[in-house]
């Protein structure tokens, strides 16, 4: 019995052993990854945003963001489908009047607090709210948005929310009692967290009366077509798809869409964020003009992989607007050690990162195409095919029509766990060794413990002859 329990905790002891350093370090690392997908900017910059013209005769549509941030394709992919659409005047809002930060540190610079939404619209509600996925979900900082929601609720405006920005609205109440939809990887979360919804799977939109819930991240363009549609007819719809290169429209209803799960394949997730160590740094360059969607594809894109990390750079660090008249704070100029990316179509026709030729820049969007298309194909060639396929399902994106040329896996990020394992069980092995020589008795030519000394001869007999 003694020898069973030694034998098994042995076993305990190099199994521990074998799992400290993978465990402590890719714990580390993986919440690193984490938090800076939100790290806010901490020089105290807020340039004011250049105020818009506001159309009396149109419906006005508001995309509201947190003092925490959002996610960068929740907020500018919707964004960008309603200014496109010429149909409503569109703004982005927040709690205050500050930079906040987007998915991979993106700064957007707000239209407007909530305070000049009211000077603005001092008789009525927006007509359209749109509600990205916040990252303080069910803390008390998102207290500021679900009570504003609330009013703007129960004040007629239509609310749309994109990917788990249906918790947002589930955690304020306003989904009780409705059918609504989220992303694949939280609608299971969101069943028993909110079991007074009734979660639909399967589905790109959910349109419920005076609220519209969408799935997965770009699932917000079918939402945000679907609220033009309503408002412009589907005729605009249609324009407004066509202009930002959406080729999955479809008129009138949700296009039923196959349900993702997690897969075996998925676990690369895990190995990019526990044990990526050198993830590699890009500086996004902001050129004035930009499409909203083209950024969101860069930083989205990278930022979902878990496999890259980015920083919003410009070509002289002062702020710029977007095509669509957003306002956006780059946090410097390129620096040396990164790689510099240079996103938008306007941009590459123009040239406009010449300058930094000594960086060899690399200009994404320099042919037709979805602006994700080519950010994912980018990613297959930088990594590897394997995150670029997790990063597209969690876009919500099919990659059926990409050319994904790269590695099939991150091999060499996966074999630093079994690394880490390696040498742990050495060391565990090497301090056994320690404290057996330890314990082991001194040779000092005395008898030990236990053993009889050598006797001599005996006396000898004495023999009569």
């Amino acid at each position: 019995m003694r020898s069973i329990v030694r034998v098994t905790l042995t076993v305990l002891a190099f199994t521990v052993a074998a799992l400290a350093l993978p465990v402590t370090l890719g714990a580390v690392t993986l919440d690193a990854g984490f938090e800076n997908r939100y790290t806010s900017r901490t020089d105290g910059i807020a340039p004011p945003p250049v105020r818009k013209a506001h159309d009396p005769a149109k419906p006005t549509a508001v995309v509201v963001v947190g003092n925490e941030g959002a996610v960068v394709s929740d907020t500018l992919a919707p964004y960008e489908v309603l200014a496109a659409s010429g149909a409503f005047n569109v703004y982005t809002v927040a709690p205050q009047a500050r930079p906040v930060t987007l998915t991979g540190g993106l700064d957007l610079s707000p239209d407007l607090d909530f305070a000049e939404l009211d000077r603005l619209l001092p008789a009525k509600a927006p007509e359209v709210v749109v509600v990205p996925a916040l990252p303080d979900l069910g803390e008390p900082t998102t207290r500021p948005v679900t009570e504003w929601l609330k009013r703007q609720s129960s004040r007629g405006s239509l609310l749309m929310s994109v990917c788990n920005g249906s918790g947002v609205l589930a955690s304020a109440g306003l989904l009780d009692g409705r059918k609504a939809t989220a992303h694949w990887i939280r609608i299971g979360g969101f069943d028993d967290e909110f079991p007074a919804v009734d979660w639909i799977r399967g589905t790109r939109y959910v349109d419920d009366g005076n609220i519209v819930t969408t799935a997965g991240i770009l699932s917000g363009i079918d939402g945000a077509l679907r609220v033009t549609e309503r408002f412009a007819g589907t005729e605009t719809a249609r324009k407004a798809a066509e202009t930002v290169g959406w080729t999955h429209y479809s008129p009138g209803s949700s296009a039923p869409m196959t349900q993702n799960g997690f897969e075996a394949a998925d676990t690369v997730v895990g190995f990019n964020t526990a044990f990526r160590w050198d993830k590699p740094m890009l500086g996004v360059l902001l050129t004035p003009g930009i499409r909203e969607l083209e950024l969101a594809a860069v930083f989205d894109t990278y930022g979902q992989s878990l496999a890259v990390e980015t920083t919003a750079v410009g070509l002289d660090g002062s702020p710029i607007r977007s095509r669509h008249g957003l306002t956006f704070v780059p946090r410097g100029t390129p620096a040396p050690e990164d790689r510099l990316v240079v996103p938008g179509a306007d941009a590459a026709a123009s040239h406009a990162a010449d300058r930094y030729s000594a960086l060899s820049p690399v200009y994404l969007h320099t042919g037709p195409g979805f602006p994700f298309d080519a950010v994912l194909e980018d990613l297959a060639r930088t990594t590897d095919t394997a995150t670029t396929r997790w990063t597209a399902r969690t876009l919500e994106y099919g990659t059926e029509h990409l050319a994904l040329d790269g590695g099939a896996w991150p091999w060499k990020v996966t074999l630093r766990p079994f690394a880490l394992a390696v040498l742990g069980l050495l060391v565990a092995l090497g301090l056994r060794a320690r404290y057996r020589r330890a314990r082991r008795p001194l040779r000092t030519g005395l008898p030990a413990s236990g053993q009889s000394a050598v006797r001599g001869p005996g006396p000898v007999s004495r023999t009569t002859r």
